[in-house]
C-alpha cells in the first residue's frame, strides 16, 4: 500500500505553494468518508482480522447508540484521521464492496480479492458491473479507455482515406486544366520557332541562287524554318515523326521548281509537353493575306510566291491539294485552325513569280491516292489520356 509522506513540515510556509496546492487537492479528495452504514456492515462481518477503523466501528456498532450517533462519532473519527489512513479506510471499503459482489455472483464461496492499490476517488463514478459480470473495476475502466482508442484510430484512418483520395482527385483535375490552359491559351502565342530572329528578315526576290538548306521563309511573321522533303510517307505517324525537324512537304504533291500545286503542312501549336521546338511554326501563319510572298530554298535555288488566296476548310476537303486552274506552278502553305484545335485547317496558296514558272520541269512525284483526311496537330494531352483509357 503506497504511503503519503507530507511535503513540507510548516504548512504555513509560503515558499512552497506546490506543496499547498497539494495539500489542497488531498483535502479535497478525502473530505468525504465512507458511508457509515456499509461501514458498520463491513467492519461486523469481519469476525477476525479486522483493522484499526473496522475495530472502532464494530464497537460503535455494539455500543447501543442510534445511527445518527454512530454517523456523527465515525465522521469525527475519520476527519481526525492523517490522509495516509483515510486512504487506507477507502482502499479496505473498495475492497468489501468488491468481495461481496463476487460473492453473490459466483455459485459457491469466494475468496476475498486483493487489494486493490489504485486510488479511487469518492466523487467518481465508477462503472457498475451486472450481477454475472466477473471483471474489476480496474479491468472495465481499461477496456474502456482501449475501445475510446480504438474508436479515435479508426476515425483517424477514415480521415486519411478521404484525404487520399481528395489529393488524387485533385492531381487529376491540374492535369486536365494544365493540358487545356496550355493548348487554348500558352500555345497559340508562343513564337513559330526557335530560329526565328527579332530582326525584320530582307531577301533579294530578284536574287535565284540560295543556301543548300532546305527552307521557306516568309518575311510578314518572320519565320524562317527547314523543310523536310524526305519523309515518302503519308501515313499520320510518320507525318508527326516528321514535323518534330520543321515543316514538312507532303509526298503525293510537287516540288518547288516543278508545274503543280505543292503542299507545306506545319503545326500551328502543341502541347508544350510533346517533343520537337517546331511544334509552332505557323501559329502566325493567319497573319498572311492576299500579296504577301514568301520563299522556299531547295538544292541551292530560290523560288518566291504571292499570296491569292487563303482560306478555311473543313479537314476532309483534301481537294485543296488539287492543282490550281490558271496557275501552273503554286504552293499551299497548311496548319491547324484555330491554333490548339484541330477542328480546321488554314490553306494560304500563293503562285510562284520567281523563276518565271515556264521554265518548271513536269512534277516527279508518283500518283497516289488521296488520303482520307489531312494531317492534324499530334494528340492533345487529353486525347492521349483518352486513349489511354480506351485501349
Amino acid at each position: 500500500m503506497k504511503t503519503i509522506h507530507p511535503l513540507n513540515d510548516n504548512p504555513s510556509d509560503p515558499g512552497n505553494p506546490a506543496a499547498d496546492l497539494i495539500r489542497q487537492k488531498l483535502g479535497n479528495l478525502y473530505a468525504t468518508e465512507p458511508n457509515a452504514r456499509e461501514e458498520r456492515q463491513e467492519a461486523d462481518a469481519k469476525a477476525s482480522h479486522r483493522s484499526v477503523h473496522q475495530r472502532y466501528m464494530h464497537e460503535l456498532s455494539q455500543s447501543g447508540k442510534s445511527l445518527a450517533e454512530i454517523q456523527t462519532a465515525w465522521h469525527n473519527y475519520y476527519v481526525a484521521l492523517p490522509d495516509a489512513e483515510k486512504h487506507q479506510v477507502w482502499q479496505e471499503f473498495y475492497a468489501e464492496h468488491d468481495r461481496r459482489k463476487n460473492a453473490a455472483a459466483a455459485p459457491a464461496p469466494a475468496s476475498p480479492r486483493p487489494v486493490i492499490q489504485e486510488h479511487k476517488p469518492p466523487h467518481v463514478t465508477q462503472p457498475k458491473p451486472t450481477a454475472a459480470d466477473k471483471r474489476s473495476v480496474s479491468d472495465i475502466k481499461e477496456q474502456l479507455l482501449k475501445r475510446v482508442a480504438g474508436r479515435s484510430k479508426q476515425k483517424g484512418g477514415h480521415l486519411k482515406s478521404l484525404v487520399f483520395g481528395l489529393s488524387c482527385g485533385l492531381i487529376v483535375v491540374v492535369i486536365l486544366l494544365f493540358s487545356f490552359f496550355n493548348e487554348r491559351f500558352i500555345a497559340p502565342f508562343i513564337s513559330p520557332s526557335r530560329t526565328v530572329s527579332d530582326s525584320q528578315i530582307i531577301i533579294d526576290p530578284g536574287s535565284t541562287t540560295a543556301g543548300p538548306e532546305p527552307e521557306i521563309i516568309i518575311p510578314k511573321i518572320n519565320a524562317e524554318l527547314p523543310v523536310i522533303y524526305t519523309e515518302p510517307s503519308i501515313d499520320e505517324h510518320a507525318v508527326q515523326q516528321a514535323l518534330q525537324d520543321g515543316v514538312l512537304h507532303y509526298a503525293t504533291t510537287p516540288n518547288p521548281g516543278e508545274l503543280g500545286n505543292g503542299a507545306i503542312f506545319g503545326h500551328s501549336s502543341n502541347n508544350i509537353l510533346n517533343k520537337g521546338k517546331y511544334k509552332f511554326a505557323f501559329v502566325l501563319l493567319h497573319r498572311l493575306e492576299v500579296g504577301d510572298t514568301f520563299i522556299l530554298q531547295k538544292d541551292s535555288k530560290r523560288y518566291v510566291y504571292k499570296v491569292f488566296t487563303k482560306k478555311i476548310v473543313k479537314p476532309e476537303d483534301v481537294d485543296i491539294l488539287d492543282d490550281s486552274q490558271g496557275k501552273p506552278a503554286t504552293f499551299s502553305l497548311i496548319t491547324c485552325d484555330p491554333p490548339g484545335t484541330s477542328l480546321n485547317r488554314l490553306v494560304v496558296t500563293g503562285e510562284q513569280i520567281t523563276p518565271d514558272p515556264s521554265s518548271n520541269v513536269a512534277s516527279s512525284v508518283t500518283k497516289q491516292t488521296k488520303p482520307a483526311i489531312l494531317p492534324s496537330d499530334s494528340p492533345t494531352l487529353w486525347q492521349r489520356l483518352t486513349n489511354w483509357l480506351s485501349s
